[in-house]
């Protein structure tokens, strides 16, 4: 299982590459556990100035692995792994590169909006699609989405479920920009690269201006968190879960 989040050091540069292909990167709770190890032990390490993910070609990530869902919605229990992950990314106090390639699905995508940066390629396709499995939208997407892509922008990736294609990402603002395929994990490399022969601190407290304060962000993810574990109980949620699980078998 740990093999599929990939840990890796360029100079001062920390690699996180999702790395489950057969599952198009469906992150089940161990890897969200690493990845929350690792955003921590980096910010801890004066080393690391930047943080970087990265998917496998064709899938950044399809979102969290429905099968942890289901277990919920049937009357499992689900353990503290997405929080800590999500208090990671919110509390993150070094910049985060991040470079995306075909499937962005869920967390796919909302991850992405706490990046100071996100590179994607032209077959990329953001989408949300929370409502239709009778979810809500997580990780503070809810308040990040609107202010990037305003109020009807913002609906219409979280709550219509529309896809996002990364010519369309990139003009409302959701990416930096698009590149080719076999250019992407060069792009974003040079860029964490960039990033990190920063000055440090005046990096540190220029990023900080730029950001919205983390108690408010906090405070939005634990609202969303609290709907999301309700939800995830519901008839609704389990009903679209079941029947979304039926199709993928068929």
């Amino acid at each position: 299982m740990t093999d599929h989040i990939l840990i890796e050091r360029r100079g001062a540069v920390q690699i996180i590459r999702m790395n489950r292909p057969d599952k198009k990167n469906a992150l089940t709770r161990a890897m969200y556990a690493k990845m929350s190890a690792a955003l921590s032990e980096g910010d801890a390490d004066p080393a690391v100035r930047a943080h970087v993910f990265l998917g496998v070609p064709g899938a950044f990530s399809s979102g969290n692995d429905l099968a942890d869902f289901l277990v919920i919605a049937t009357g499992g229990e689900g353990g503290n792994e997405v929080w800590d992950f999500l208090m990671a990314l919110a509390k993150a106090e070094k910049p985060m590169v991040s470079g995306v390639d075909g499937i962005a699905v869920g967390i796919g995508t909302t991850l992405n909006l706490h990046c100071d940066l996100t590179f994607a390629t032209p077959r990329t396709l953001f989408r949300t699609p929370f409502v239709d499995l009778g979810l809500v939208p997580e990780a503070g997407s809810s308040l990040l989405a609107q202010q990037i892509l305003g109020r009807q922008g913002a609906f219409a990736l979280l709550g219509l479920g529309e896809g996002f294609s990364a010519e369309r990402a990139k003009a409302a603002g959701l990416i930096y920009d698009v590149v080719a395929e076999d250019a992407l994990e060069g792009a974003v490399l040079a860029a964490a690269a960039e990033i990190a022969a920063k000055p440090p601190q005046a990096l540190k407290i220029a990023r900080d201006l730029m950001r919205e304060p983390r108690e408010e962000l906090v405070a939005r993810i634990k609202v969303e968190s609290e709907y999301f574990g309700e939800r995830l109980k519901s008839d609704e949620a389990r009903a679209a879960l079941t029947a979304f699980m039926a199709r993928k078998k068929g």
